[in-house]
């Protein structure tokens, strides 16, 4: 029998593992997917009946479900074959039915750590980690400054895929990001479903490389919509309303580091030598500026810094300017969070709290900062307010 070959001929068949209630209906749905392979068509309607039961929106499962009526009458021989459907909606469905089959028959990532999250902050209860390729997206916790996996959940990214470059190109940036706001349901039109979460793009390094667009929000699903296929968004990241009520309780306005990447990489030992290469270079930057060694100091920082449309030379000759006008200045740093960031090698946001005193000046303020690694060493491209 050919039904569903498409779908499966490049799965290795495997076992569903079993998972947690917010995965419930996607395994039920592989389940049946993979009873359909074995030819167990009865098998495979009871397990589709029973997401449907429950979402009787799912498309991707009603498709199932009317295949597999056209089957026991002898009327398909492939995956959504149905008359007069239409060829492009069919591809998004096939796409996300390949998508939710790998999704429950992997094994959650949970002995190894990403290599995005080097060091968070006792503010950062939790992280994300977006994985564009496998349209997931994983929770960690904040244990001790490590991330732990907590859970991960199916979502829906841009038409056109990543790489976000200008407004309206219909795709997905990636970064490092922050949640900015939490926007509830009754402020927004049914499109965005049971909440949005809008992101901070674009960040300091999508400007300072002319990335324009905004509006990359995290939110949900319209109300006569279970899920969307992988590629579906104008560039948010979209989940199911369901998942993103499970997923609100983790995220803090204004510290929820949100990291999109094309292909999750995972941490390894050289990772955790540059981590602590650059915790050493930072205090030595702490400790130069609060010696009033400004030429020491300004070695910290690359040629190609910049800070809010202050280039390299500008930044030196206002430090020069202002550190000859003190006799004294301490500079203390607390709550340290330091994210690589993806698809550029040696390249880490840094965010901290810079509690500053000297003999004419004393504030407090968040700050963020990217290191870059340049002829093996640690210098700063970009420092701001966070």
């Amino acid at each position: 029998m050919r039904l569903f070959a498409l779908l499966l001929c490049s799965l290795a068949v495997g076992t569903v593992h079993a998972a947690p209630d917010s995965r419930a209906t996607e395994v039920k749905l592989a389940k049946s997917l993979m009873a359909i392979k074995n030819n167990r068509l009865d098998i495979a309607m009871n397990e589709v009946d029973s997401v449907l039961r429950v979402n009787p929106n799912y498309k991707l499962a009603q498709l199932v479900r009317g295949d597999l009526l056209m089957a026991k009458a002898g009327a398909i021989s492939s995956f959504g074959s149905a008359a007069h459907a239409s060829g492009d909606k069919i591809q998004d469905l096939r796409d996300e039915a390949r998508v939710r089959l790998q999704r429950a028959q992997a094994q959650p990532q949970t002995l190894h750590a990403p290599q995005y999250l080097w060091q968070l902050n006792a503010q950062q209860k939790y992280a994300l980690v977006v994985d564009t390729s496998r349209s997931t997206l994983y929770v960690y916790e904040n244990v001790s400054g490590e991330p732990r996996y907590v859970t991960d959940f199916y979502v829906t990214i841009g038409k056109l895929g990543t790489e976000k470059v200008s407004t309206g190109d219909q795709r997905t940036p990636i970064g490092v990001y922050f949640v900015q706001a939490e926007l509830p349901k009754k402020q927004l039109s049914d499109m965005y479903g049971s909440g949005a979460f809008p992101l901070s793009y674009p960040n300091e390094w999508d400007k300072k490389n002319n990335r324009t667009g905004s509006g990359i929000w995290l939110h949900g699903t319209p109300s006569d919509t279970y899920s969307r296929p992988p590629r579906a968004s104008n560039g948010c990241v979209v989940l199911n309303n369901d998942d993103l009520n499970k997923l609100a309780p983790y995220l803090q306005v204004g510290i929820t580091p949100v990291i999109i990447t094309n292909k999750i990489a995972w941490s390894n030992a050289q990772d955790q030598a540059d981590r602590t290469a650059l915790l050493h270079e930072i205090e030595q930057w702490r400790h130069d500026w609060a010696s009033l060694d400004t030429n020491a100091y300004l070695k910290h920082y690359s040629r190609n810094f910049n800070s809010d449309n202050t280039n390299y030379d500008a930044w030196s000759r206002q430090k020069q300017t202002v550190n000859a006008g003190k006799s004294w200045i301490k500079v203390s740093l607390g709550d340290v969070s330091l994210l690589s960031y993806p698809e550029q090698p040696g390249m880490v946001v840094v965010n901290f709290d810079q509690d500053y005193s000297s003999s004419n000046l004393s504030n407090r303020m968040k700050k963020r900062q990217y290191w870059v690694k340049q002829n093996n060493r640690w210098q700063i491209i970009y420092e701001g307010s966070a």
